[in-house]
C-alpha cells in the first residue's frame, strides 16, 4: 500500500474507483455531491485516514471509508485495501430497482424500435 501524505479528495476518489474519471470527481465535489462529516467539501480537501466519505453518484449513494491513501489509480481487486464500503444494502438494492424500472427491454442487437413496435407498446400499456 502506497502512503502518501497529503492527497486531494478529488484525485483519492477517482483512484479508488468510486468515480470513472478525475473530471467526474472534480465536478461531484464542485456542486455539492462529496460529504466529510456531512459538510461539502471542495475538490482541494485533503482525504485523512478514518475519513467517512459520502458520494453521490448517479442514482448511488456510496458512503466509504479511508484506510489509506494514493494518487495512482489502483486496481479493482486492490480497492479494499484503500477503502471499506459502508453502503447500507438498502441503498444498493434501491438503486439496482430504479435502473431496472428505467431500462428499456428489446431484443438484443435489434436497434431502434419500428413504428410497428412502438404502436405494439402504445397498445400493450393501454389495454
Amino acid at each position: 500500500m502506497e502512503s502518501t501524505e497529503q492527497i486531494r479528495i478529488d484525485k483519492w476518489l477517482w483512484a479508488v474507483r468510486v468515480y470513472k474519471t478525475r473530471q467526474l470527481a472534480t465536478d461531484a465535489c464542485r456542486t455539492g455531491k462529496v460529504n466529510i462529516a456531512r459538510v461539502k467539501v471542495k475538490p482541494s480537501r485533503v482525504v485523512k485516514i478514518g475519513d467517512v466519505i459520502i458520494a453521490r453518484t448517479h442514482a448511488l449513494r456510496r458512503t466509504v471509508k479511508a484506510l489509506a491513501v494514493t494518487d495512482k489509480r489502483i486496481g479493482p481487486k486492490l480497492v479494499a485495501e484503500y477503502l471499506e464500503d459502508l453502503t447500507p444494502e438498502s441503498e444498493i438494492a434501491e438503486a439496482r430497482e430504479r435502473r431496472e424500472r428505467s431500462a428499456w427491454v428489446g431484443e438484443a442487437g435489434k436497434g431502434r424500435p419500428t413504428k410497428k413496435d412502438r404502436r405494439a407498446v402504445e397498445r400493450f400499456f393501454t389495454s
